[in-house]
């Protein structure tokens, strides 16, 4: 047609990438980021150096001298937890995901690019906390007394594990579309498993169970990644793998939900 209208915008192929720039202006201006990272930073580098001021060189000579960030970890895995469910369960909750949508028709882009914007978000956020943690430790208690233990692989595992908690709690968010529902469904499957062992252990016939959902349950997982009293040497390898794998399925099958549902 002679008269068609031309836009002078130039019309582009959107990519990933426009959807992980939108993603990333989402999180970065929404006020739950910088709360729920800011608890976190404050609990894993606050405890974790109320934790190193109290220790001597010799307290290092079997432990990493991340040590100390262990235990601001134990609460700062929630901060990362509800972080991922807010990620997705906040757009649901506000009717913003019809918005989301409309501008990305491809849906499984949009899961995608929060998941991996969150994912480098919370790797970056724990694993510099773990870092700073352990640098100061080291700062603090270096001496002939101190072992020297490696203490970069507990950095990246720790960090690791708790970012893929928050993603699984990311791909829980986007199958309930409700911030309590999945907030409360994550928190029962990390404090549970810690709990329930001590019941379980009564009956002999579930005792083999307890046994190990106590080595794979949250806590004893981060004990065994930072070589904590208790672990026995363990590594922690294993319980990464076995997230490794949920955190899989769970979002195959937050993906496959995405696309049989309705907005």
């Amino acid at each position: 047609m002679a008269n068609a209208y031309t836009s002078p915008i130039p019309v582009k192929k959107t990519h990933l990438g426009n959807a992980l720039a939108s993603e990333w202006t989402k999180i970065k201006s929404v006020r739950s980021t910088m709360w729920t990272l800011g608890v976190f930073v404050a609990l894993v580098v606050g405890i974790g150096l109320a934790a190193a001021a109290q220790t001597t060189p010799e307290d290092y000579a079997d432990v990493p001298f991340t040590i100390p960030a262990f235990f601001g970890l134990m609460l700062g895995q929630i901060c990362l937890i509800t972080l991922g469910v807010l990620v997705t369960s906040s757009e649901y909750g506000t009717g913003m995901i019809r918005t989301t949508f409309t501008a990305s028709p491809q849906r499984y882009r949009v899961l995608a690019a929060k998941v991996v914007v969150f994912f480098v978000t919370a790797f970056v956020v724990s694993a510099g906390s773990i870092l700073l943690v352990g640098l100061a430790a080291s700062s603090m208690n270096s001496g002939p007394g101190a072992g020297d233990l490696p203490w970069a692989g507990t950095v990246f595992k720790g960090g690791l594990y708790v970012s893929l908690l928050g993603v699984l709690a990311l791909a829980v968010g986007s199958m309930l579309r409700h911030s309590a529902g999945a907030i409360t469904a994550m928190l029962g499957l990390v404090l549970v498993p810690a709990i329930l062992p001590a019941f379980l252990m009564i009956w002999r016939s579930t005792q083999s169970l307890a046994e190990k959902m106590t080595d794979y349950n949250a806590i004893n997982s981060l004990a065994m990644i930072f070589g904590a009293d208790g672990a026995d040497g363990a590594t922690g390898t294993s319980q990464l793998m076995v997230l490794v794998v949920v955190t899989a399925i769970a979002l195959g099958g937050a993906f496959a939900l995405l696309e049989k549902r309705d907005v």
